[in-house]
């Protein structure tokens, strides 16, 4: 408790405490930032019908959050999305190619939305920053290519794209989970969907995903089992959201 009161401990969505001392502000400026790098860096789709469905999905996705949010589909065979503080989304043409339907789209988006609103950006940049980094790393966003700038691009969640692997914890990853599924059920997406989008996910890694306890992902089979258990409460607003009239048609 002590150590709280002399940093910034405080309470994630999920009701999870979190060490956060760097300013919203600042965070929101690094996702900016990096956003503005990889639109530069890497090639946007012009295709209408996935930047439709994109918008679409997204959209119905954050008006229950609020603010404005930018969404973009890069052009890109990985199955790969993220979503940044400052409310910017980023899609690959490889994901709207692997998943069924709407709904599965849904839970990729609210995943990573789910990221952004329990702030585990500014949670990784705080761990490093009272671990080794310092200050230093603040000024490096505006200057990807050096070492310290791909260390902070991958505590944004973007290391894959600098040749650095620095994923999620698990713990982040099973909370932006519940985040996200129980965001796309308000939205009224069919939260089940979530369970068959990991399913999808698990046969097109075809078993290259390390075993859980060497990797900082749950495992698939950790993550049904999760969001299963989770299940009920989702489709509770799931059915809240259908009879307020919210059927999204996005495909």
């Amino acid at each position: 408790m002590t150590s709280c009161l002399l940093t910034a401990c405080v309470t994630s969505p999920t009701g999870r405490s979190q060490l956060l001392v760097m300013p919203d502000a600042q965070i929101d400026q690094m996702g900016l930032q990096s956003f503005a790098t990889l639109k530069s860096q890497k090639p946007i789709s012009q295709n209408g019908q996935f930047n439709q469905i994109a918008s679409c999905i997204a959209g119905a996705i954050t008006r229950e959050v609020g603010g404005a949010w930018e969404v973009v589909v890069f052009e890109d065979a990985s199955p790969n999305a993220f979503a940044l503080p400052g409310n910017k989304i980023g899609i690959y043409t490889g994901m709207l190619t692997l998943v069924d339907n709407q709904d599965q789209l849904a839970a990729v988006i609210g995943h990573e939305i789910g990221h952004v609103l329990a702030k585990h950006s500014n949670e990784r940049a705080s761990q490093d920053m009272a671990v080794n980094q310092g200050l230093g790393m603040v000024q490096a966003f505006g200057n990807p290519q050096t070492a310290m700038g791909q260390t902070g691009m991958a505590l944004l969640g973007l290391g894959a794209e600098y040749g650095i692997l620095k994923p999620y914890s698990r713990t982040q990853e099973s909370e932006a989970d519940i985040i996200g599924v129980d965001l796309m059920a308000k939205a009224g997406f069919d939260p089940r969907q979530s369970i068959n989008l990991w399913q999808k996910m698990e046969q097109a890694t075809k078993g290259q995903q390390p075993v859980e306890f060497m990797s900082t992902h749950p495992a698939h089979a950790t993550r049904i089992q999760q969001l299963e258990e989770h299940m009920p409460q989702s489709m509770g607003l799931f059915q809240q959201a259908q009879a307020m009239g919210k059927q999204p048609r996005c495909q």
